[in-house]
């Protein structure tokens, strides 16, 4: 018998026959038991009620919330009063509860984190008005502040970028958090048409409301004719990461560099689609050519594992001008990877080894 006929006869014996569903390796084995059940099945992906990342929905009384047990709170925010461009951003969070087949594991960071804590879709904010800017900013800032409030780490979903602004609000009330922030726009202009809170400020009033720290802020990703706008980012002590710079430097340089920057603080982390090149996310409501791979922001994603993050966003997907929808896949998977990120907290890893 030949070297190549052993070997073909001992694949047969260890993966064929009684043994076609045995998984050796031991991690993986945990991974599959988390999600293939005894007779050998799993939950079809377009299967059931959709929910952020598939994840159980948890209903919420907000006037008296109960989120006990919760690490993590999975909220959509859909609201784009604050848009500049082309609207529509506020059907982000059912386009991307309406993704299909992203995680649940996470092979690079080796981790199932929905299944490895507890994380839950708690719905939408509930807004009073769907036609009040900076009343839908204090509904944002008063449910995400019931979130943190409950020790529960809230990562939202919206939703236009002006979003970040109550949010921040919430998260940094008792101490101003860092930043790692990756977008096409630094969002730290001045008023656009006599109004300061929309999507392309919310970072310059976040500083001045004394809630984020622009010196553990990182902006990746900037690019675009609206340069002239941002002076405050340099101003304020930012670092801004233009797109043209991420071939050179390289993501690895890049993660270095937002680690350093990030600290050992609590840090806050922004995602806003149209960092990505419109190639690979067209439906968003201001888009730049020139932009980010989907490749290179997943690994700048996944080198951030460790980080104090204290919360979370993905904002800018408007489904009606992505026609293939690849723009909610690709803001449903980053999503999964900020979530991928949880379980490495200082303060989850630790519980998770309490526990364990």
């Amino acid at each position: 018998m030949s070297a190549n006929d052993t070997k073909l006869d001992d694949l047969r014996q260890r993966f064929g026959g009684d043994n076609e569903s045995v998984i050796y390796d031991p991690h993986f084995a945990a991974m599959a038991r988390q999600v293939i059940d005894a007779g050998g099945t799993r939950q079809a992906p377009y299967a059931g009620m959709p929910t952020l990342l598939d994840v159980p929905f948890r209903p919420v009384d907000w006037s008296s919330p109960d989120l006990a047990g919760l690490d993590v709170a999975m909220i959509g925010v859909p609201m784009d009063l604050g848009i500049t461009n082309r609207n529509g951003c506020r059907f982000g969070p059912r386009a991307i509860r309406a993704m299909e087949r992203v995680g649940p594991y996470n092979h690079v960071l080796r981790t199932m984190p929905a299944r490895e804590l507890a994380v839950a879709d708690v719905g939408d904010v509930p807004f009073r008005s769907r036609f009040d800017l900076a009343g839908s900013h204090e509904d944002i800032e008063a449910t995400i502040g019931k979130i943190v409030a409950a020790g529960v780490i809230p990562l939202s979903v919206g939703g236009d970028h002006s979003i970040s602004l109550p949010i921040l609000r919430a998260i940094g009330r008792d101490r101003p958090v860092g930043m790692i922030h990756i977008d096409a726009h630094c969002d730290t202009s001045g008023p656009f048409d006599n109004c300061r809170f929309h999507h392309g400020g919310p970072f310059r009033q976040a500083v001045l409301d004394g809630v984020l720290d622009p010196l553990r802020t990182i902006q990746i990703g900037i690019r675009g004719a609206s340069e002239y706008l941002w002076e405050f980012s340099y101003a304020s002590g930012m670092s801004v990461i233009h797109a043209e710079e991420v071939q050179a430097l390289g993501t690895d340089a890049i993660v270095q560099k937002a680690r350093a920057i990030a600290g050992d603080g609590p840090v806050y982390l922004s995602f806003d689609i149209d960092s990505l090149d419109p190639a690979f996310a067209p439906g968003t409501g201001t888009p730049e050519i020139g932009g980010l791979t989907t490749r290179e922001v997943q690994a700048i994603l996944r080198g951030l594992a460790g980080l104090n993050f204290v919360g979370g966003d993905v904002v800018e997907v408007a489904p009606q001008y992505d026609a293939t929808t690849n723009t909610a896949h690709a803001g449903a998977q980053m999503l999964f990877e900020i979530l991928s990120l949880m379980p490495f907290t200082p303060a989850l890893a630790a519980k998770k080894e309490t526990i364990g």
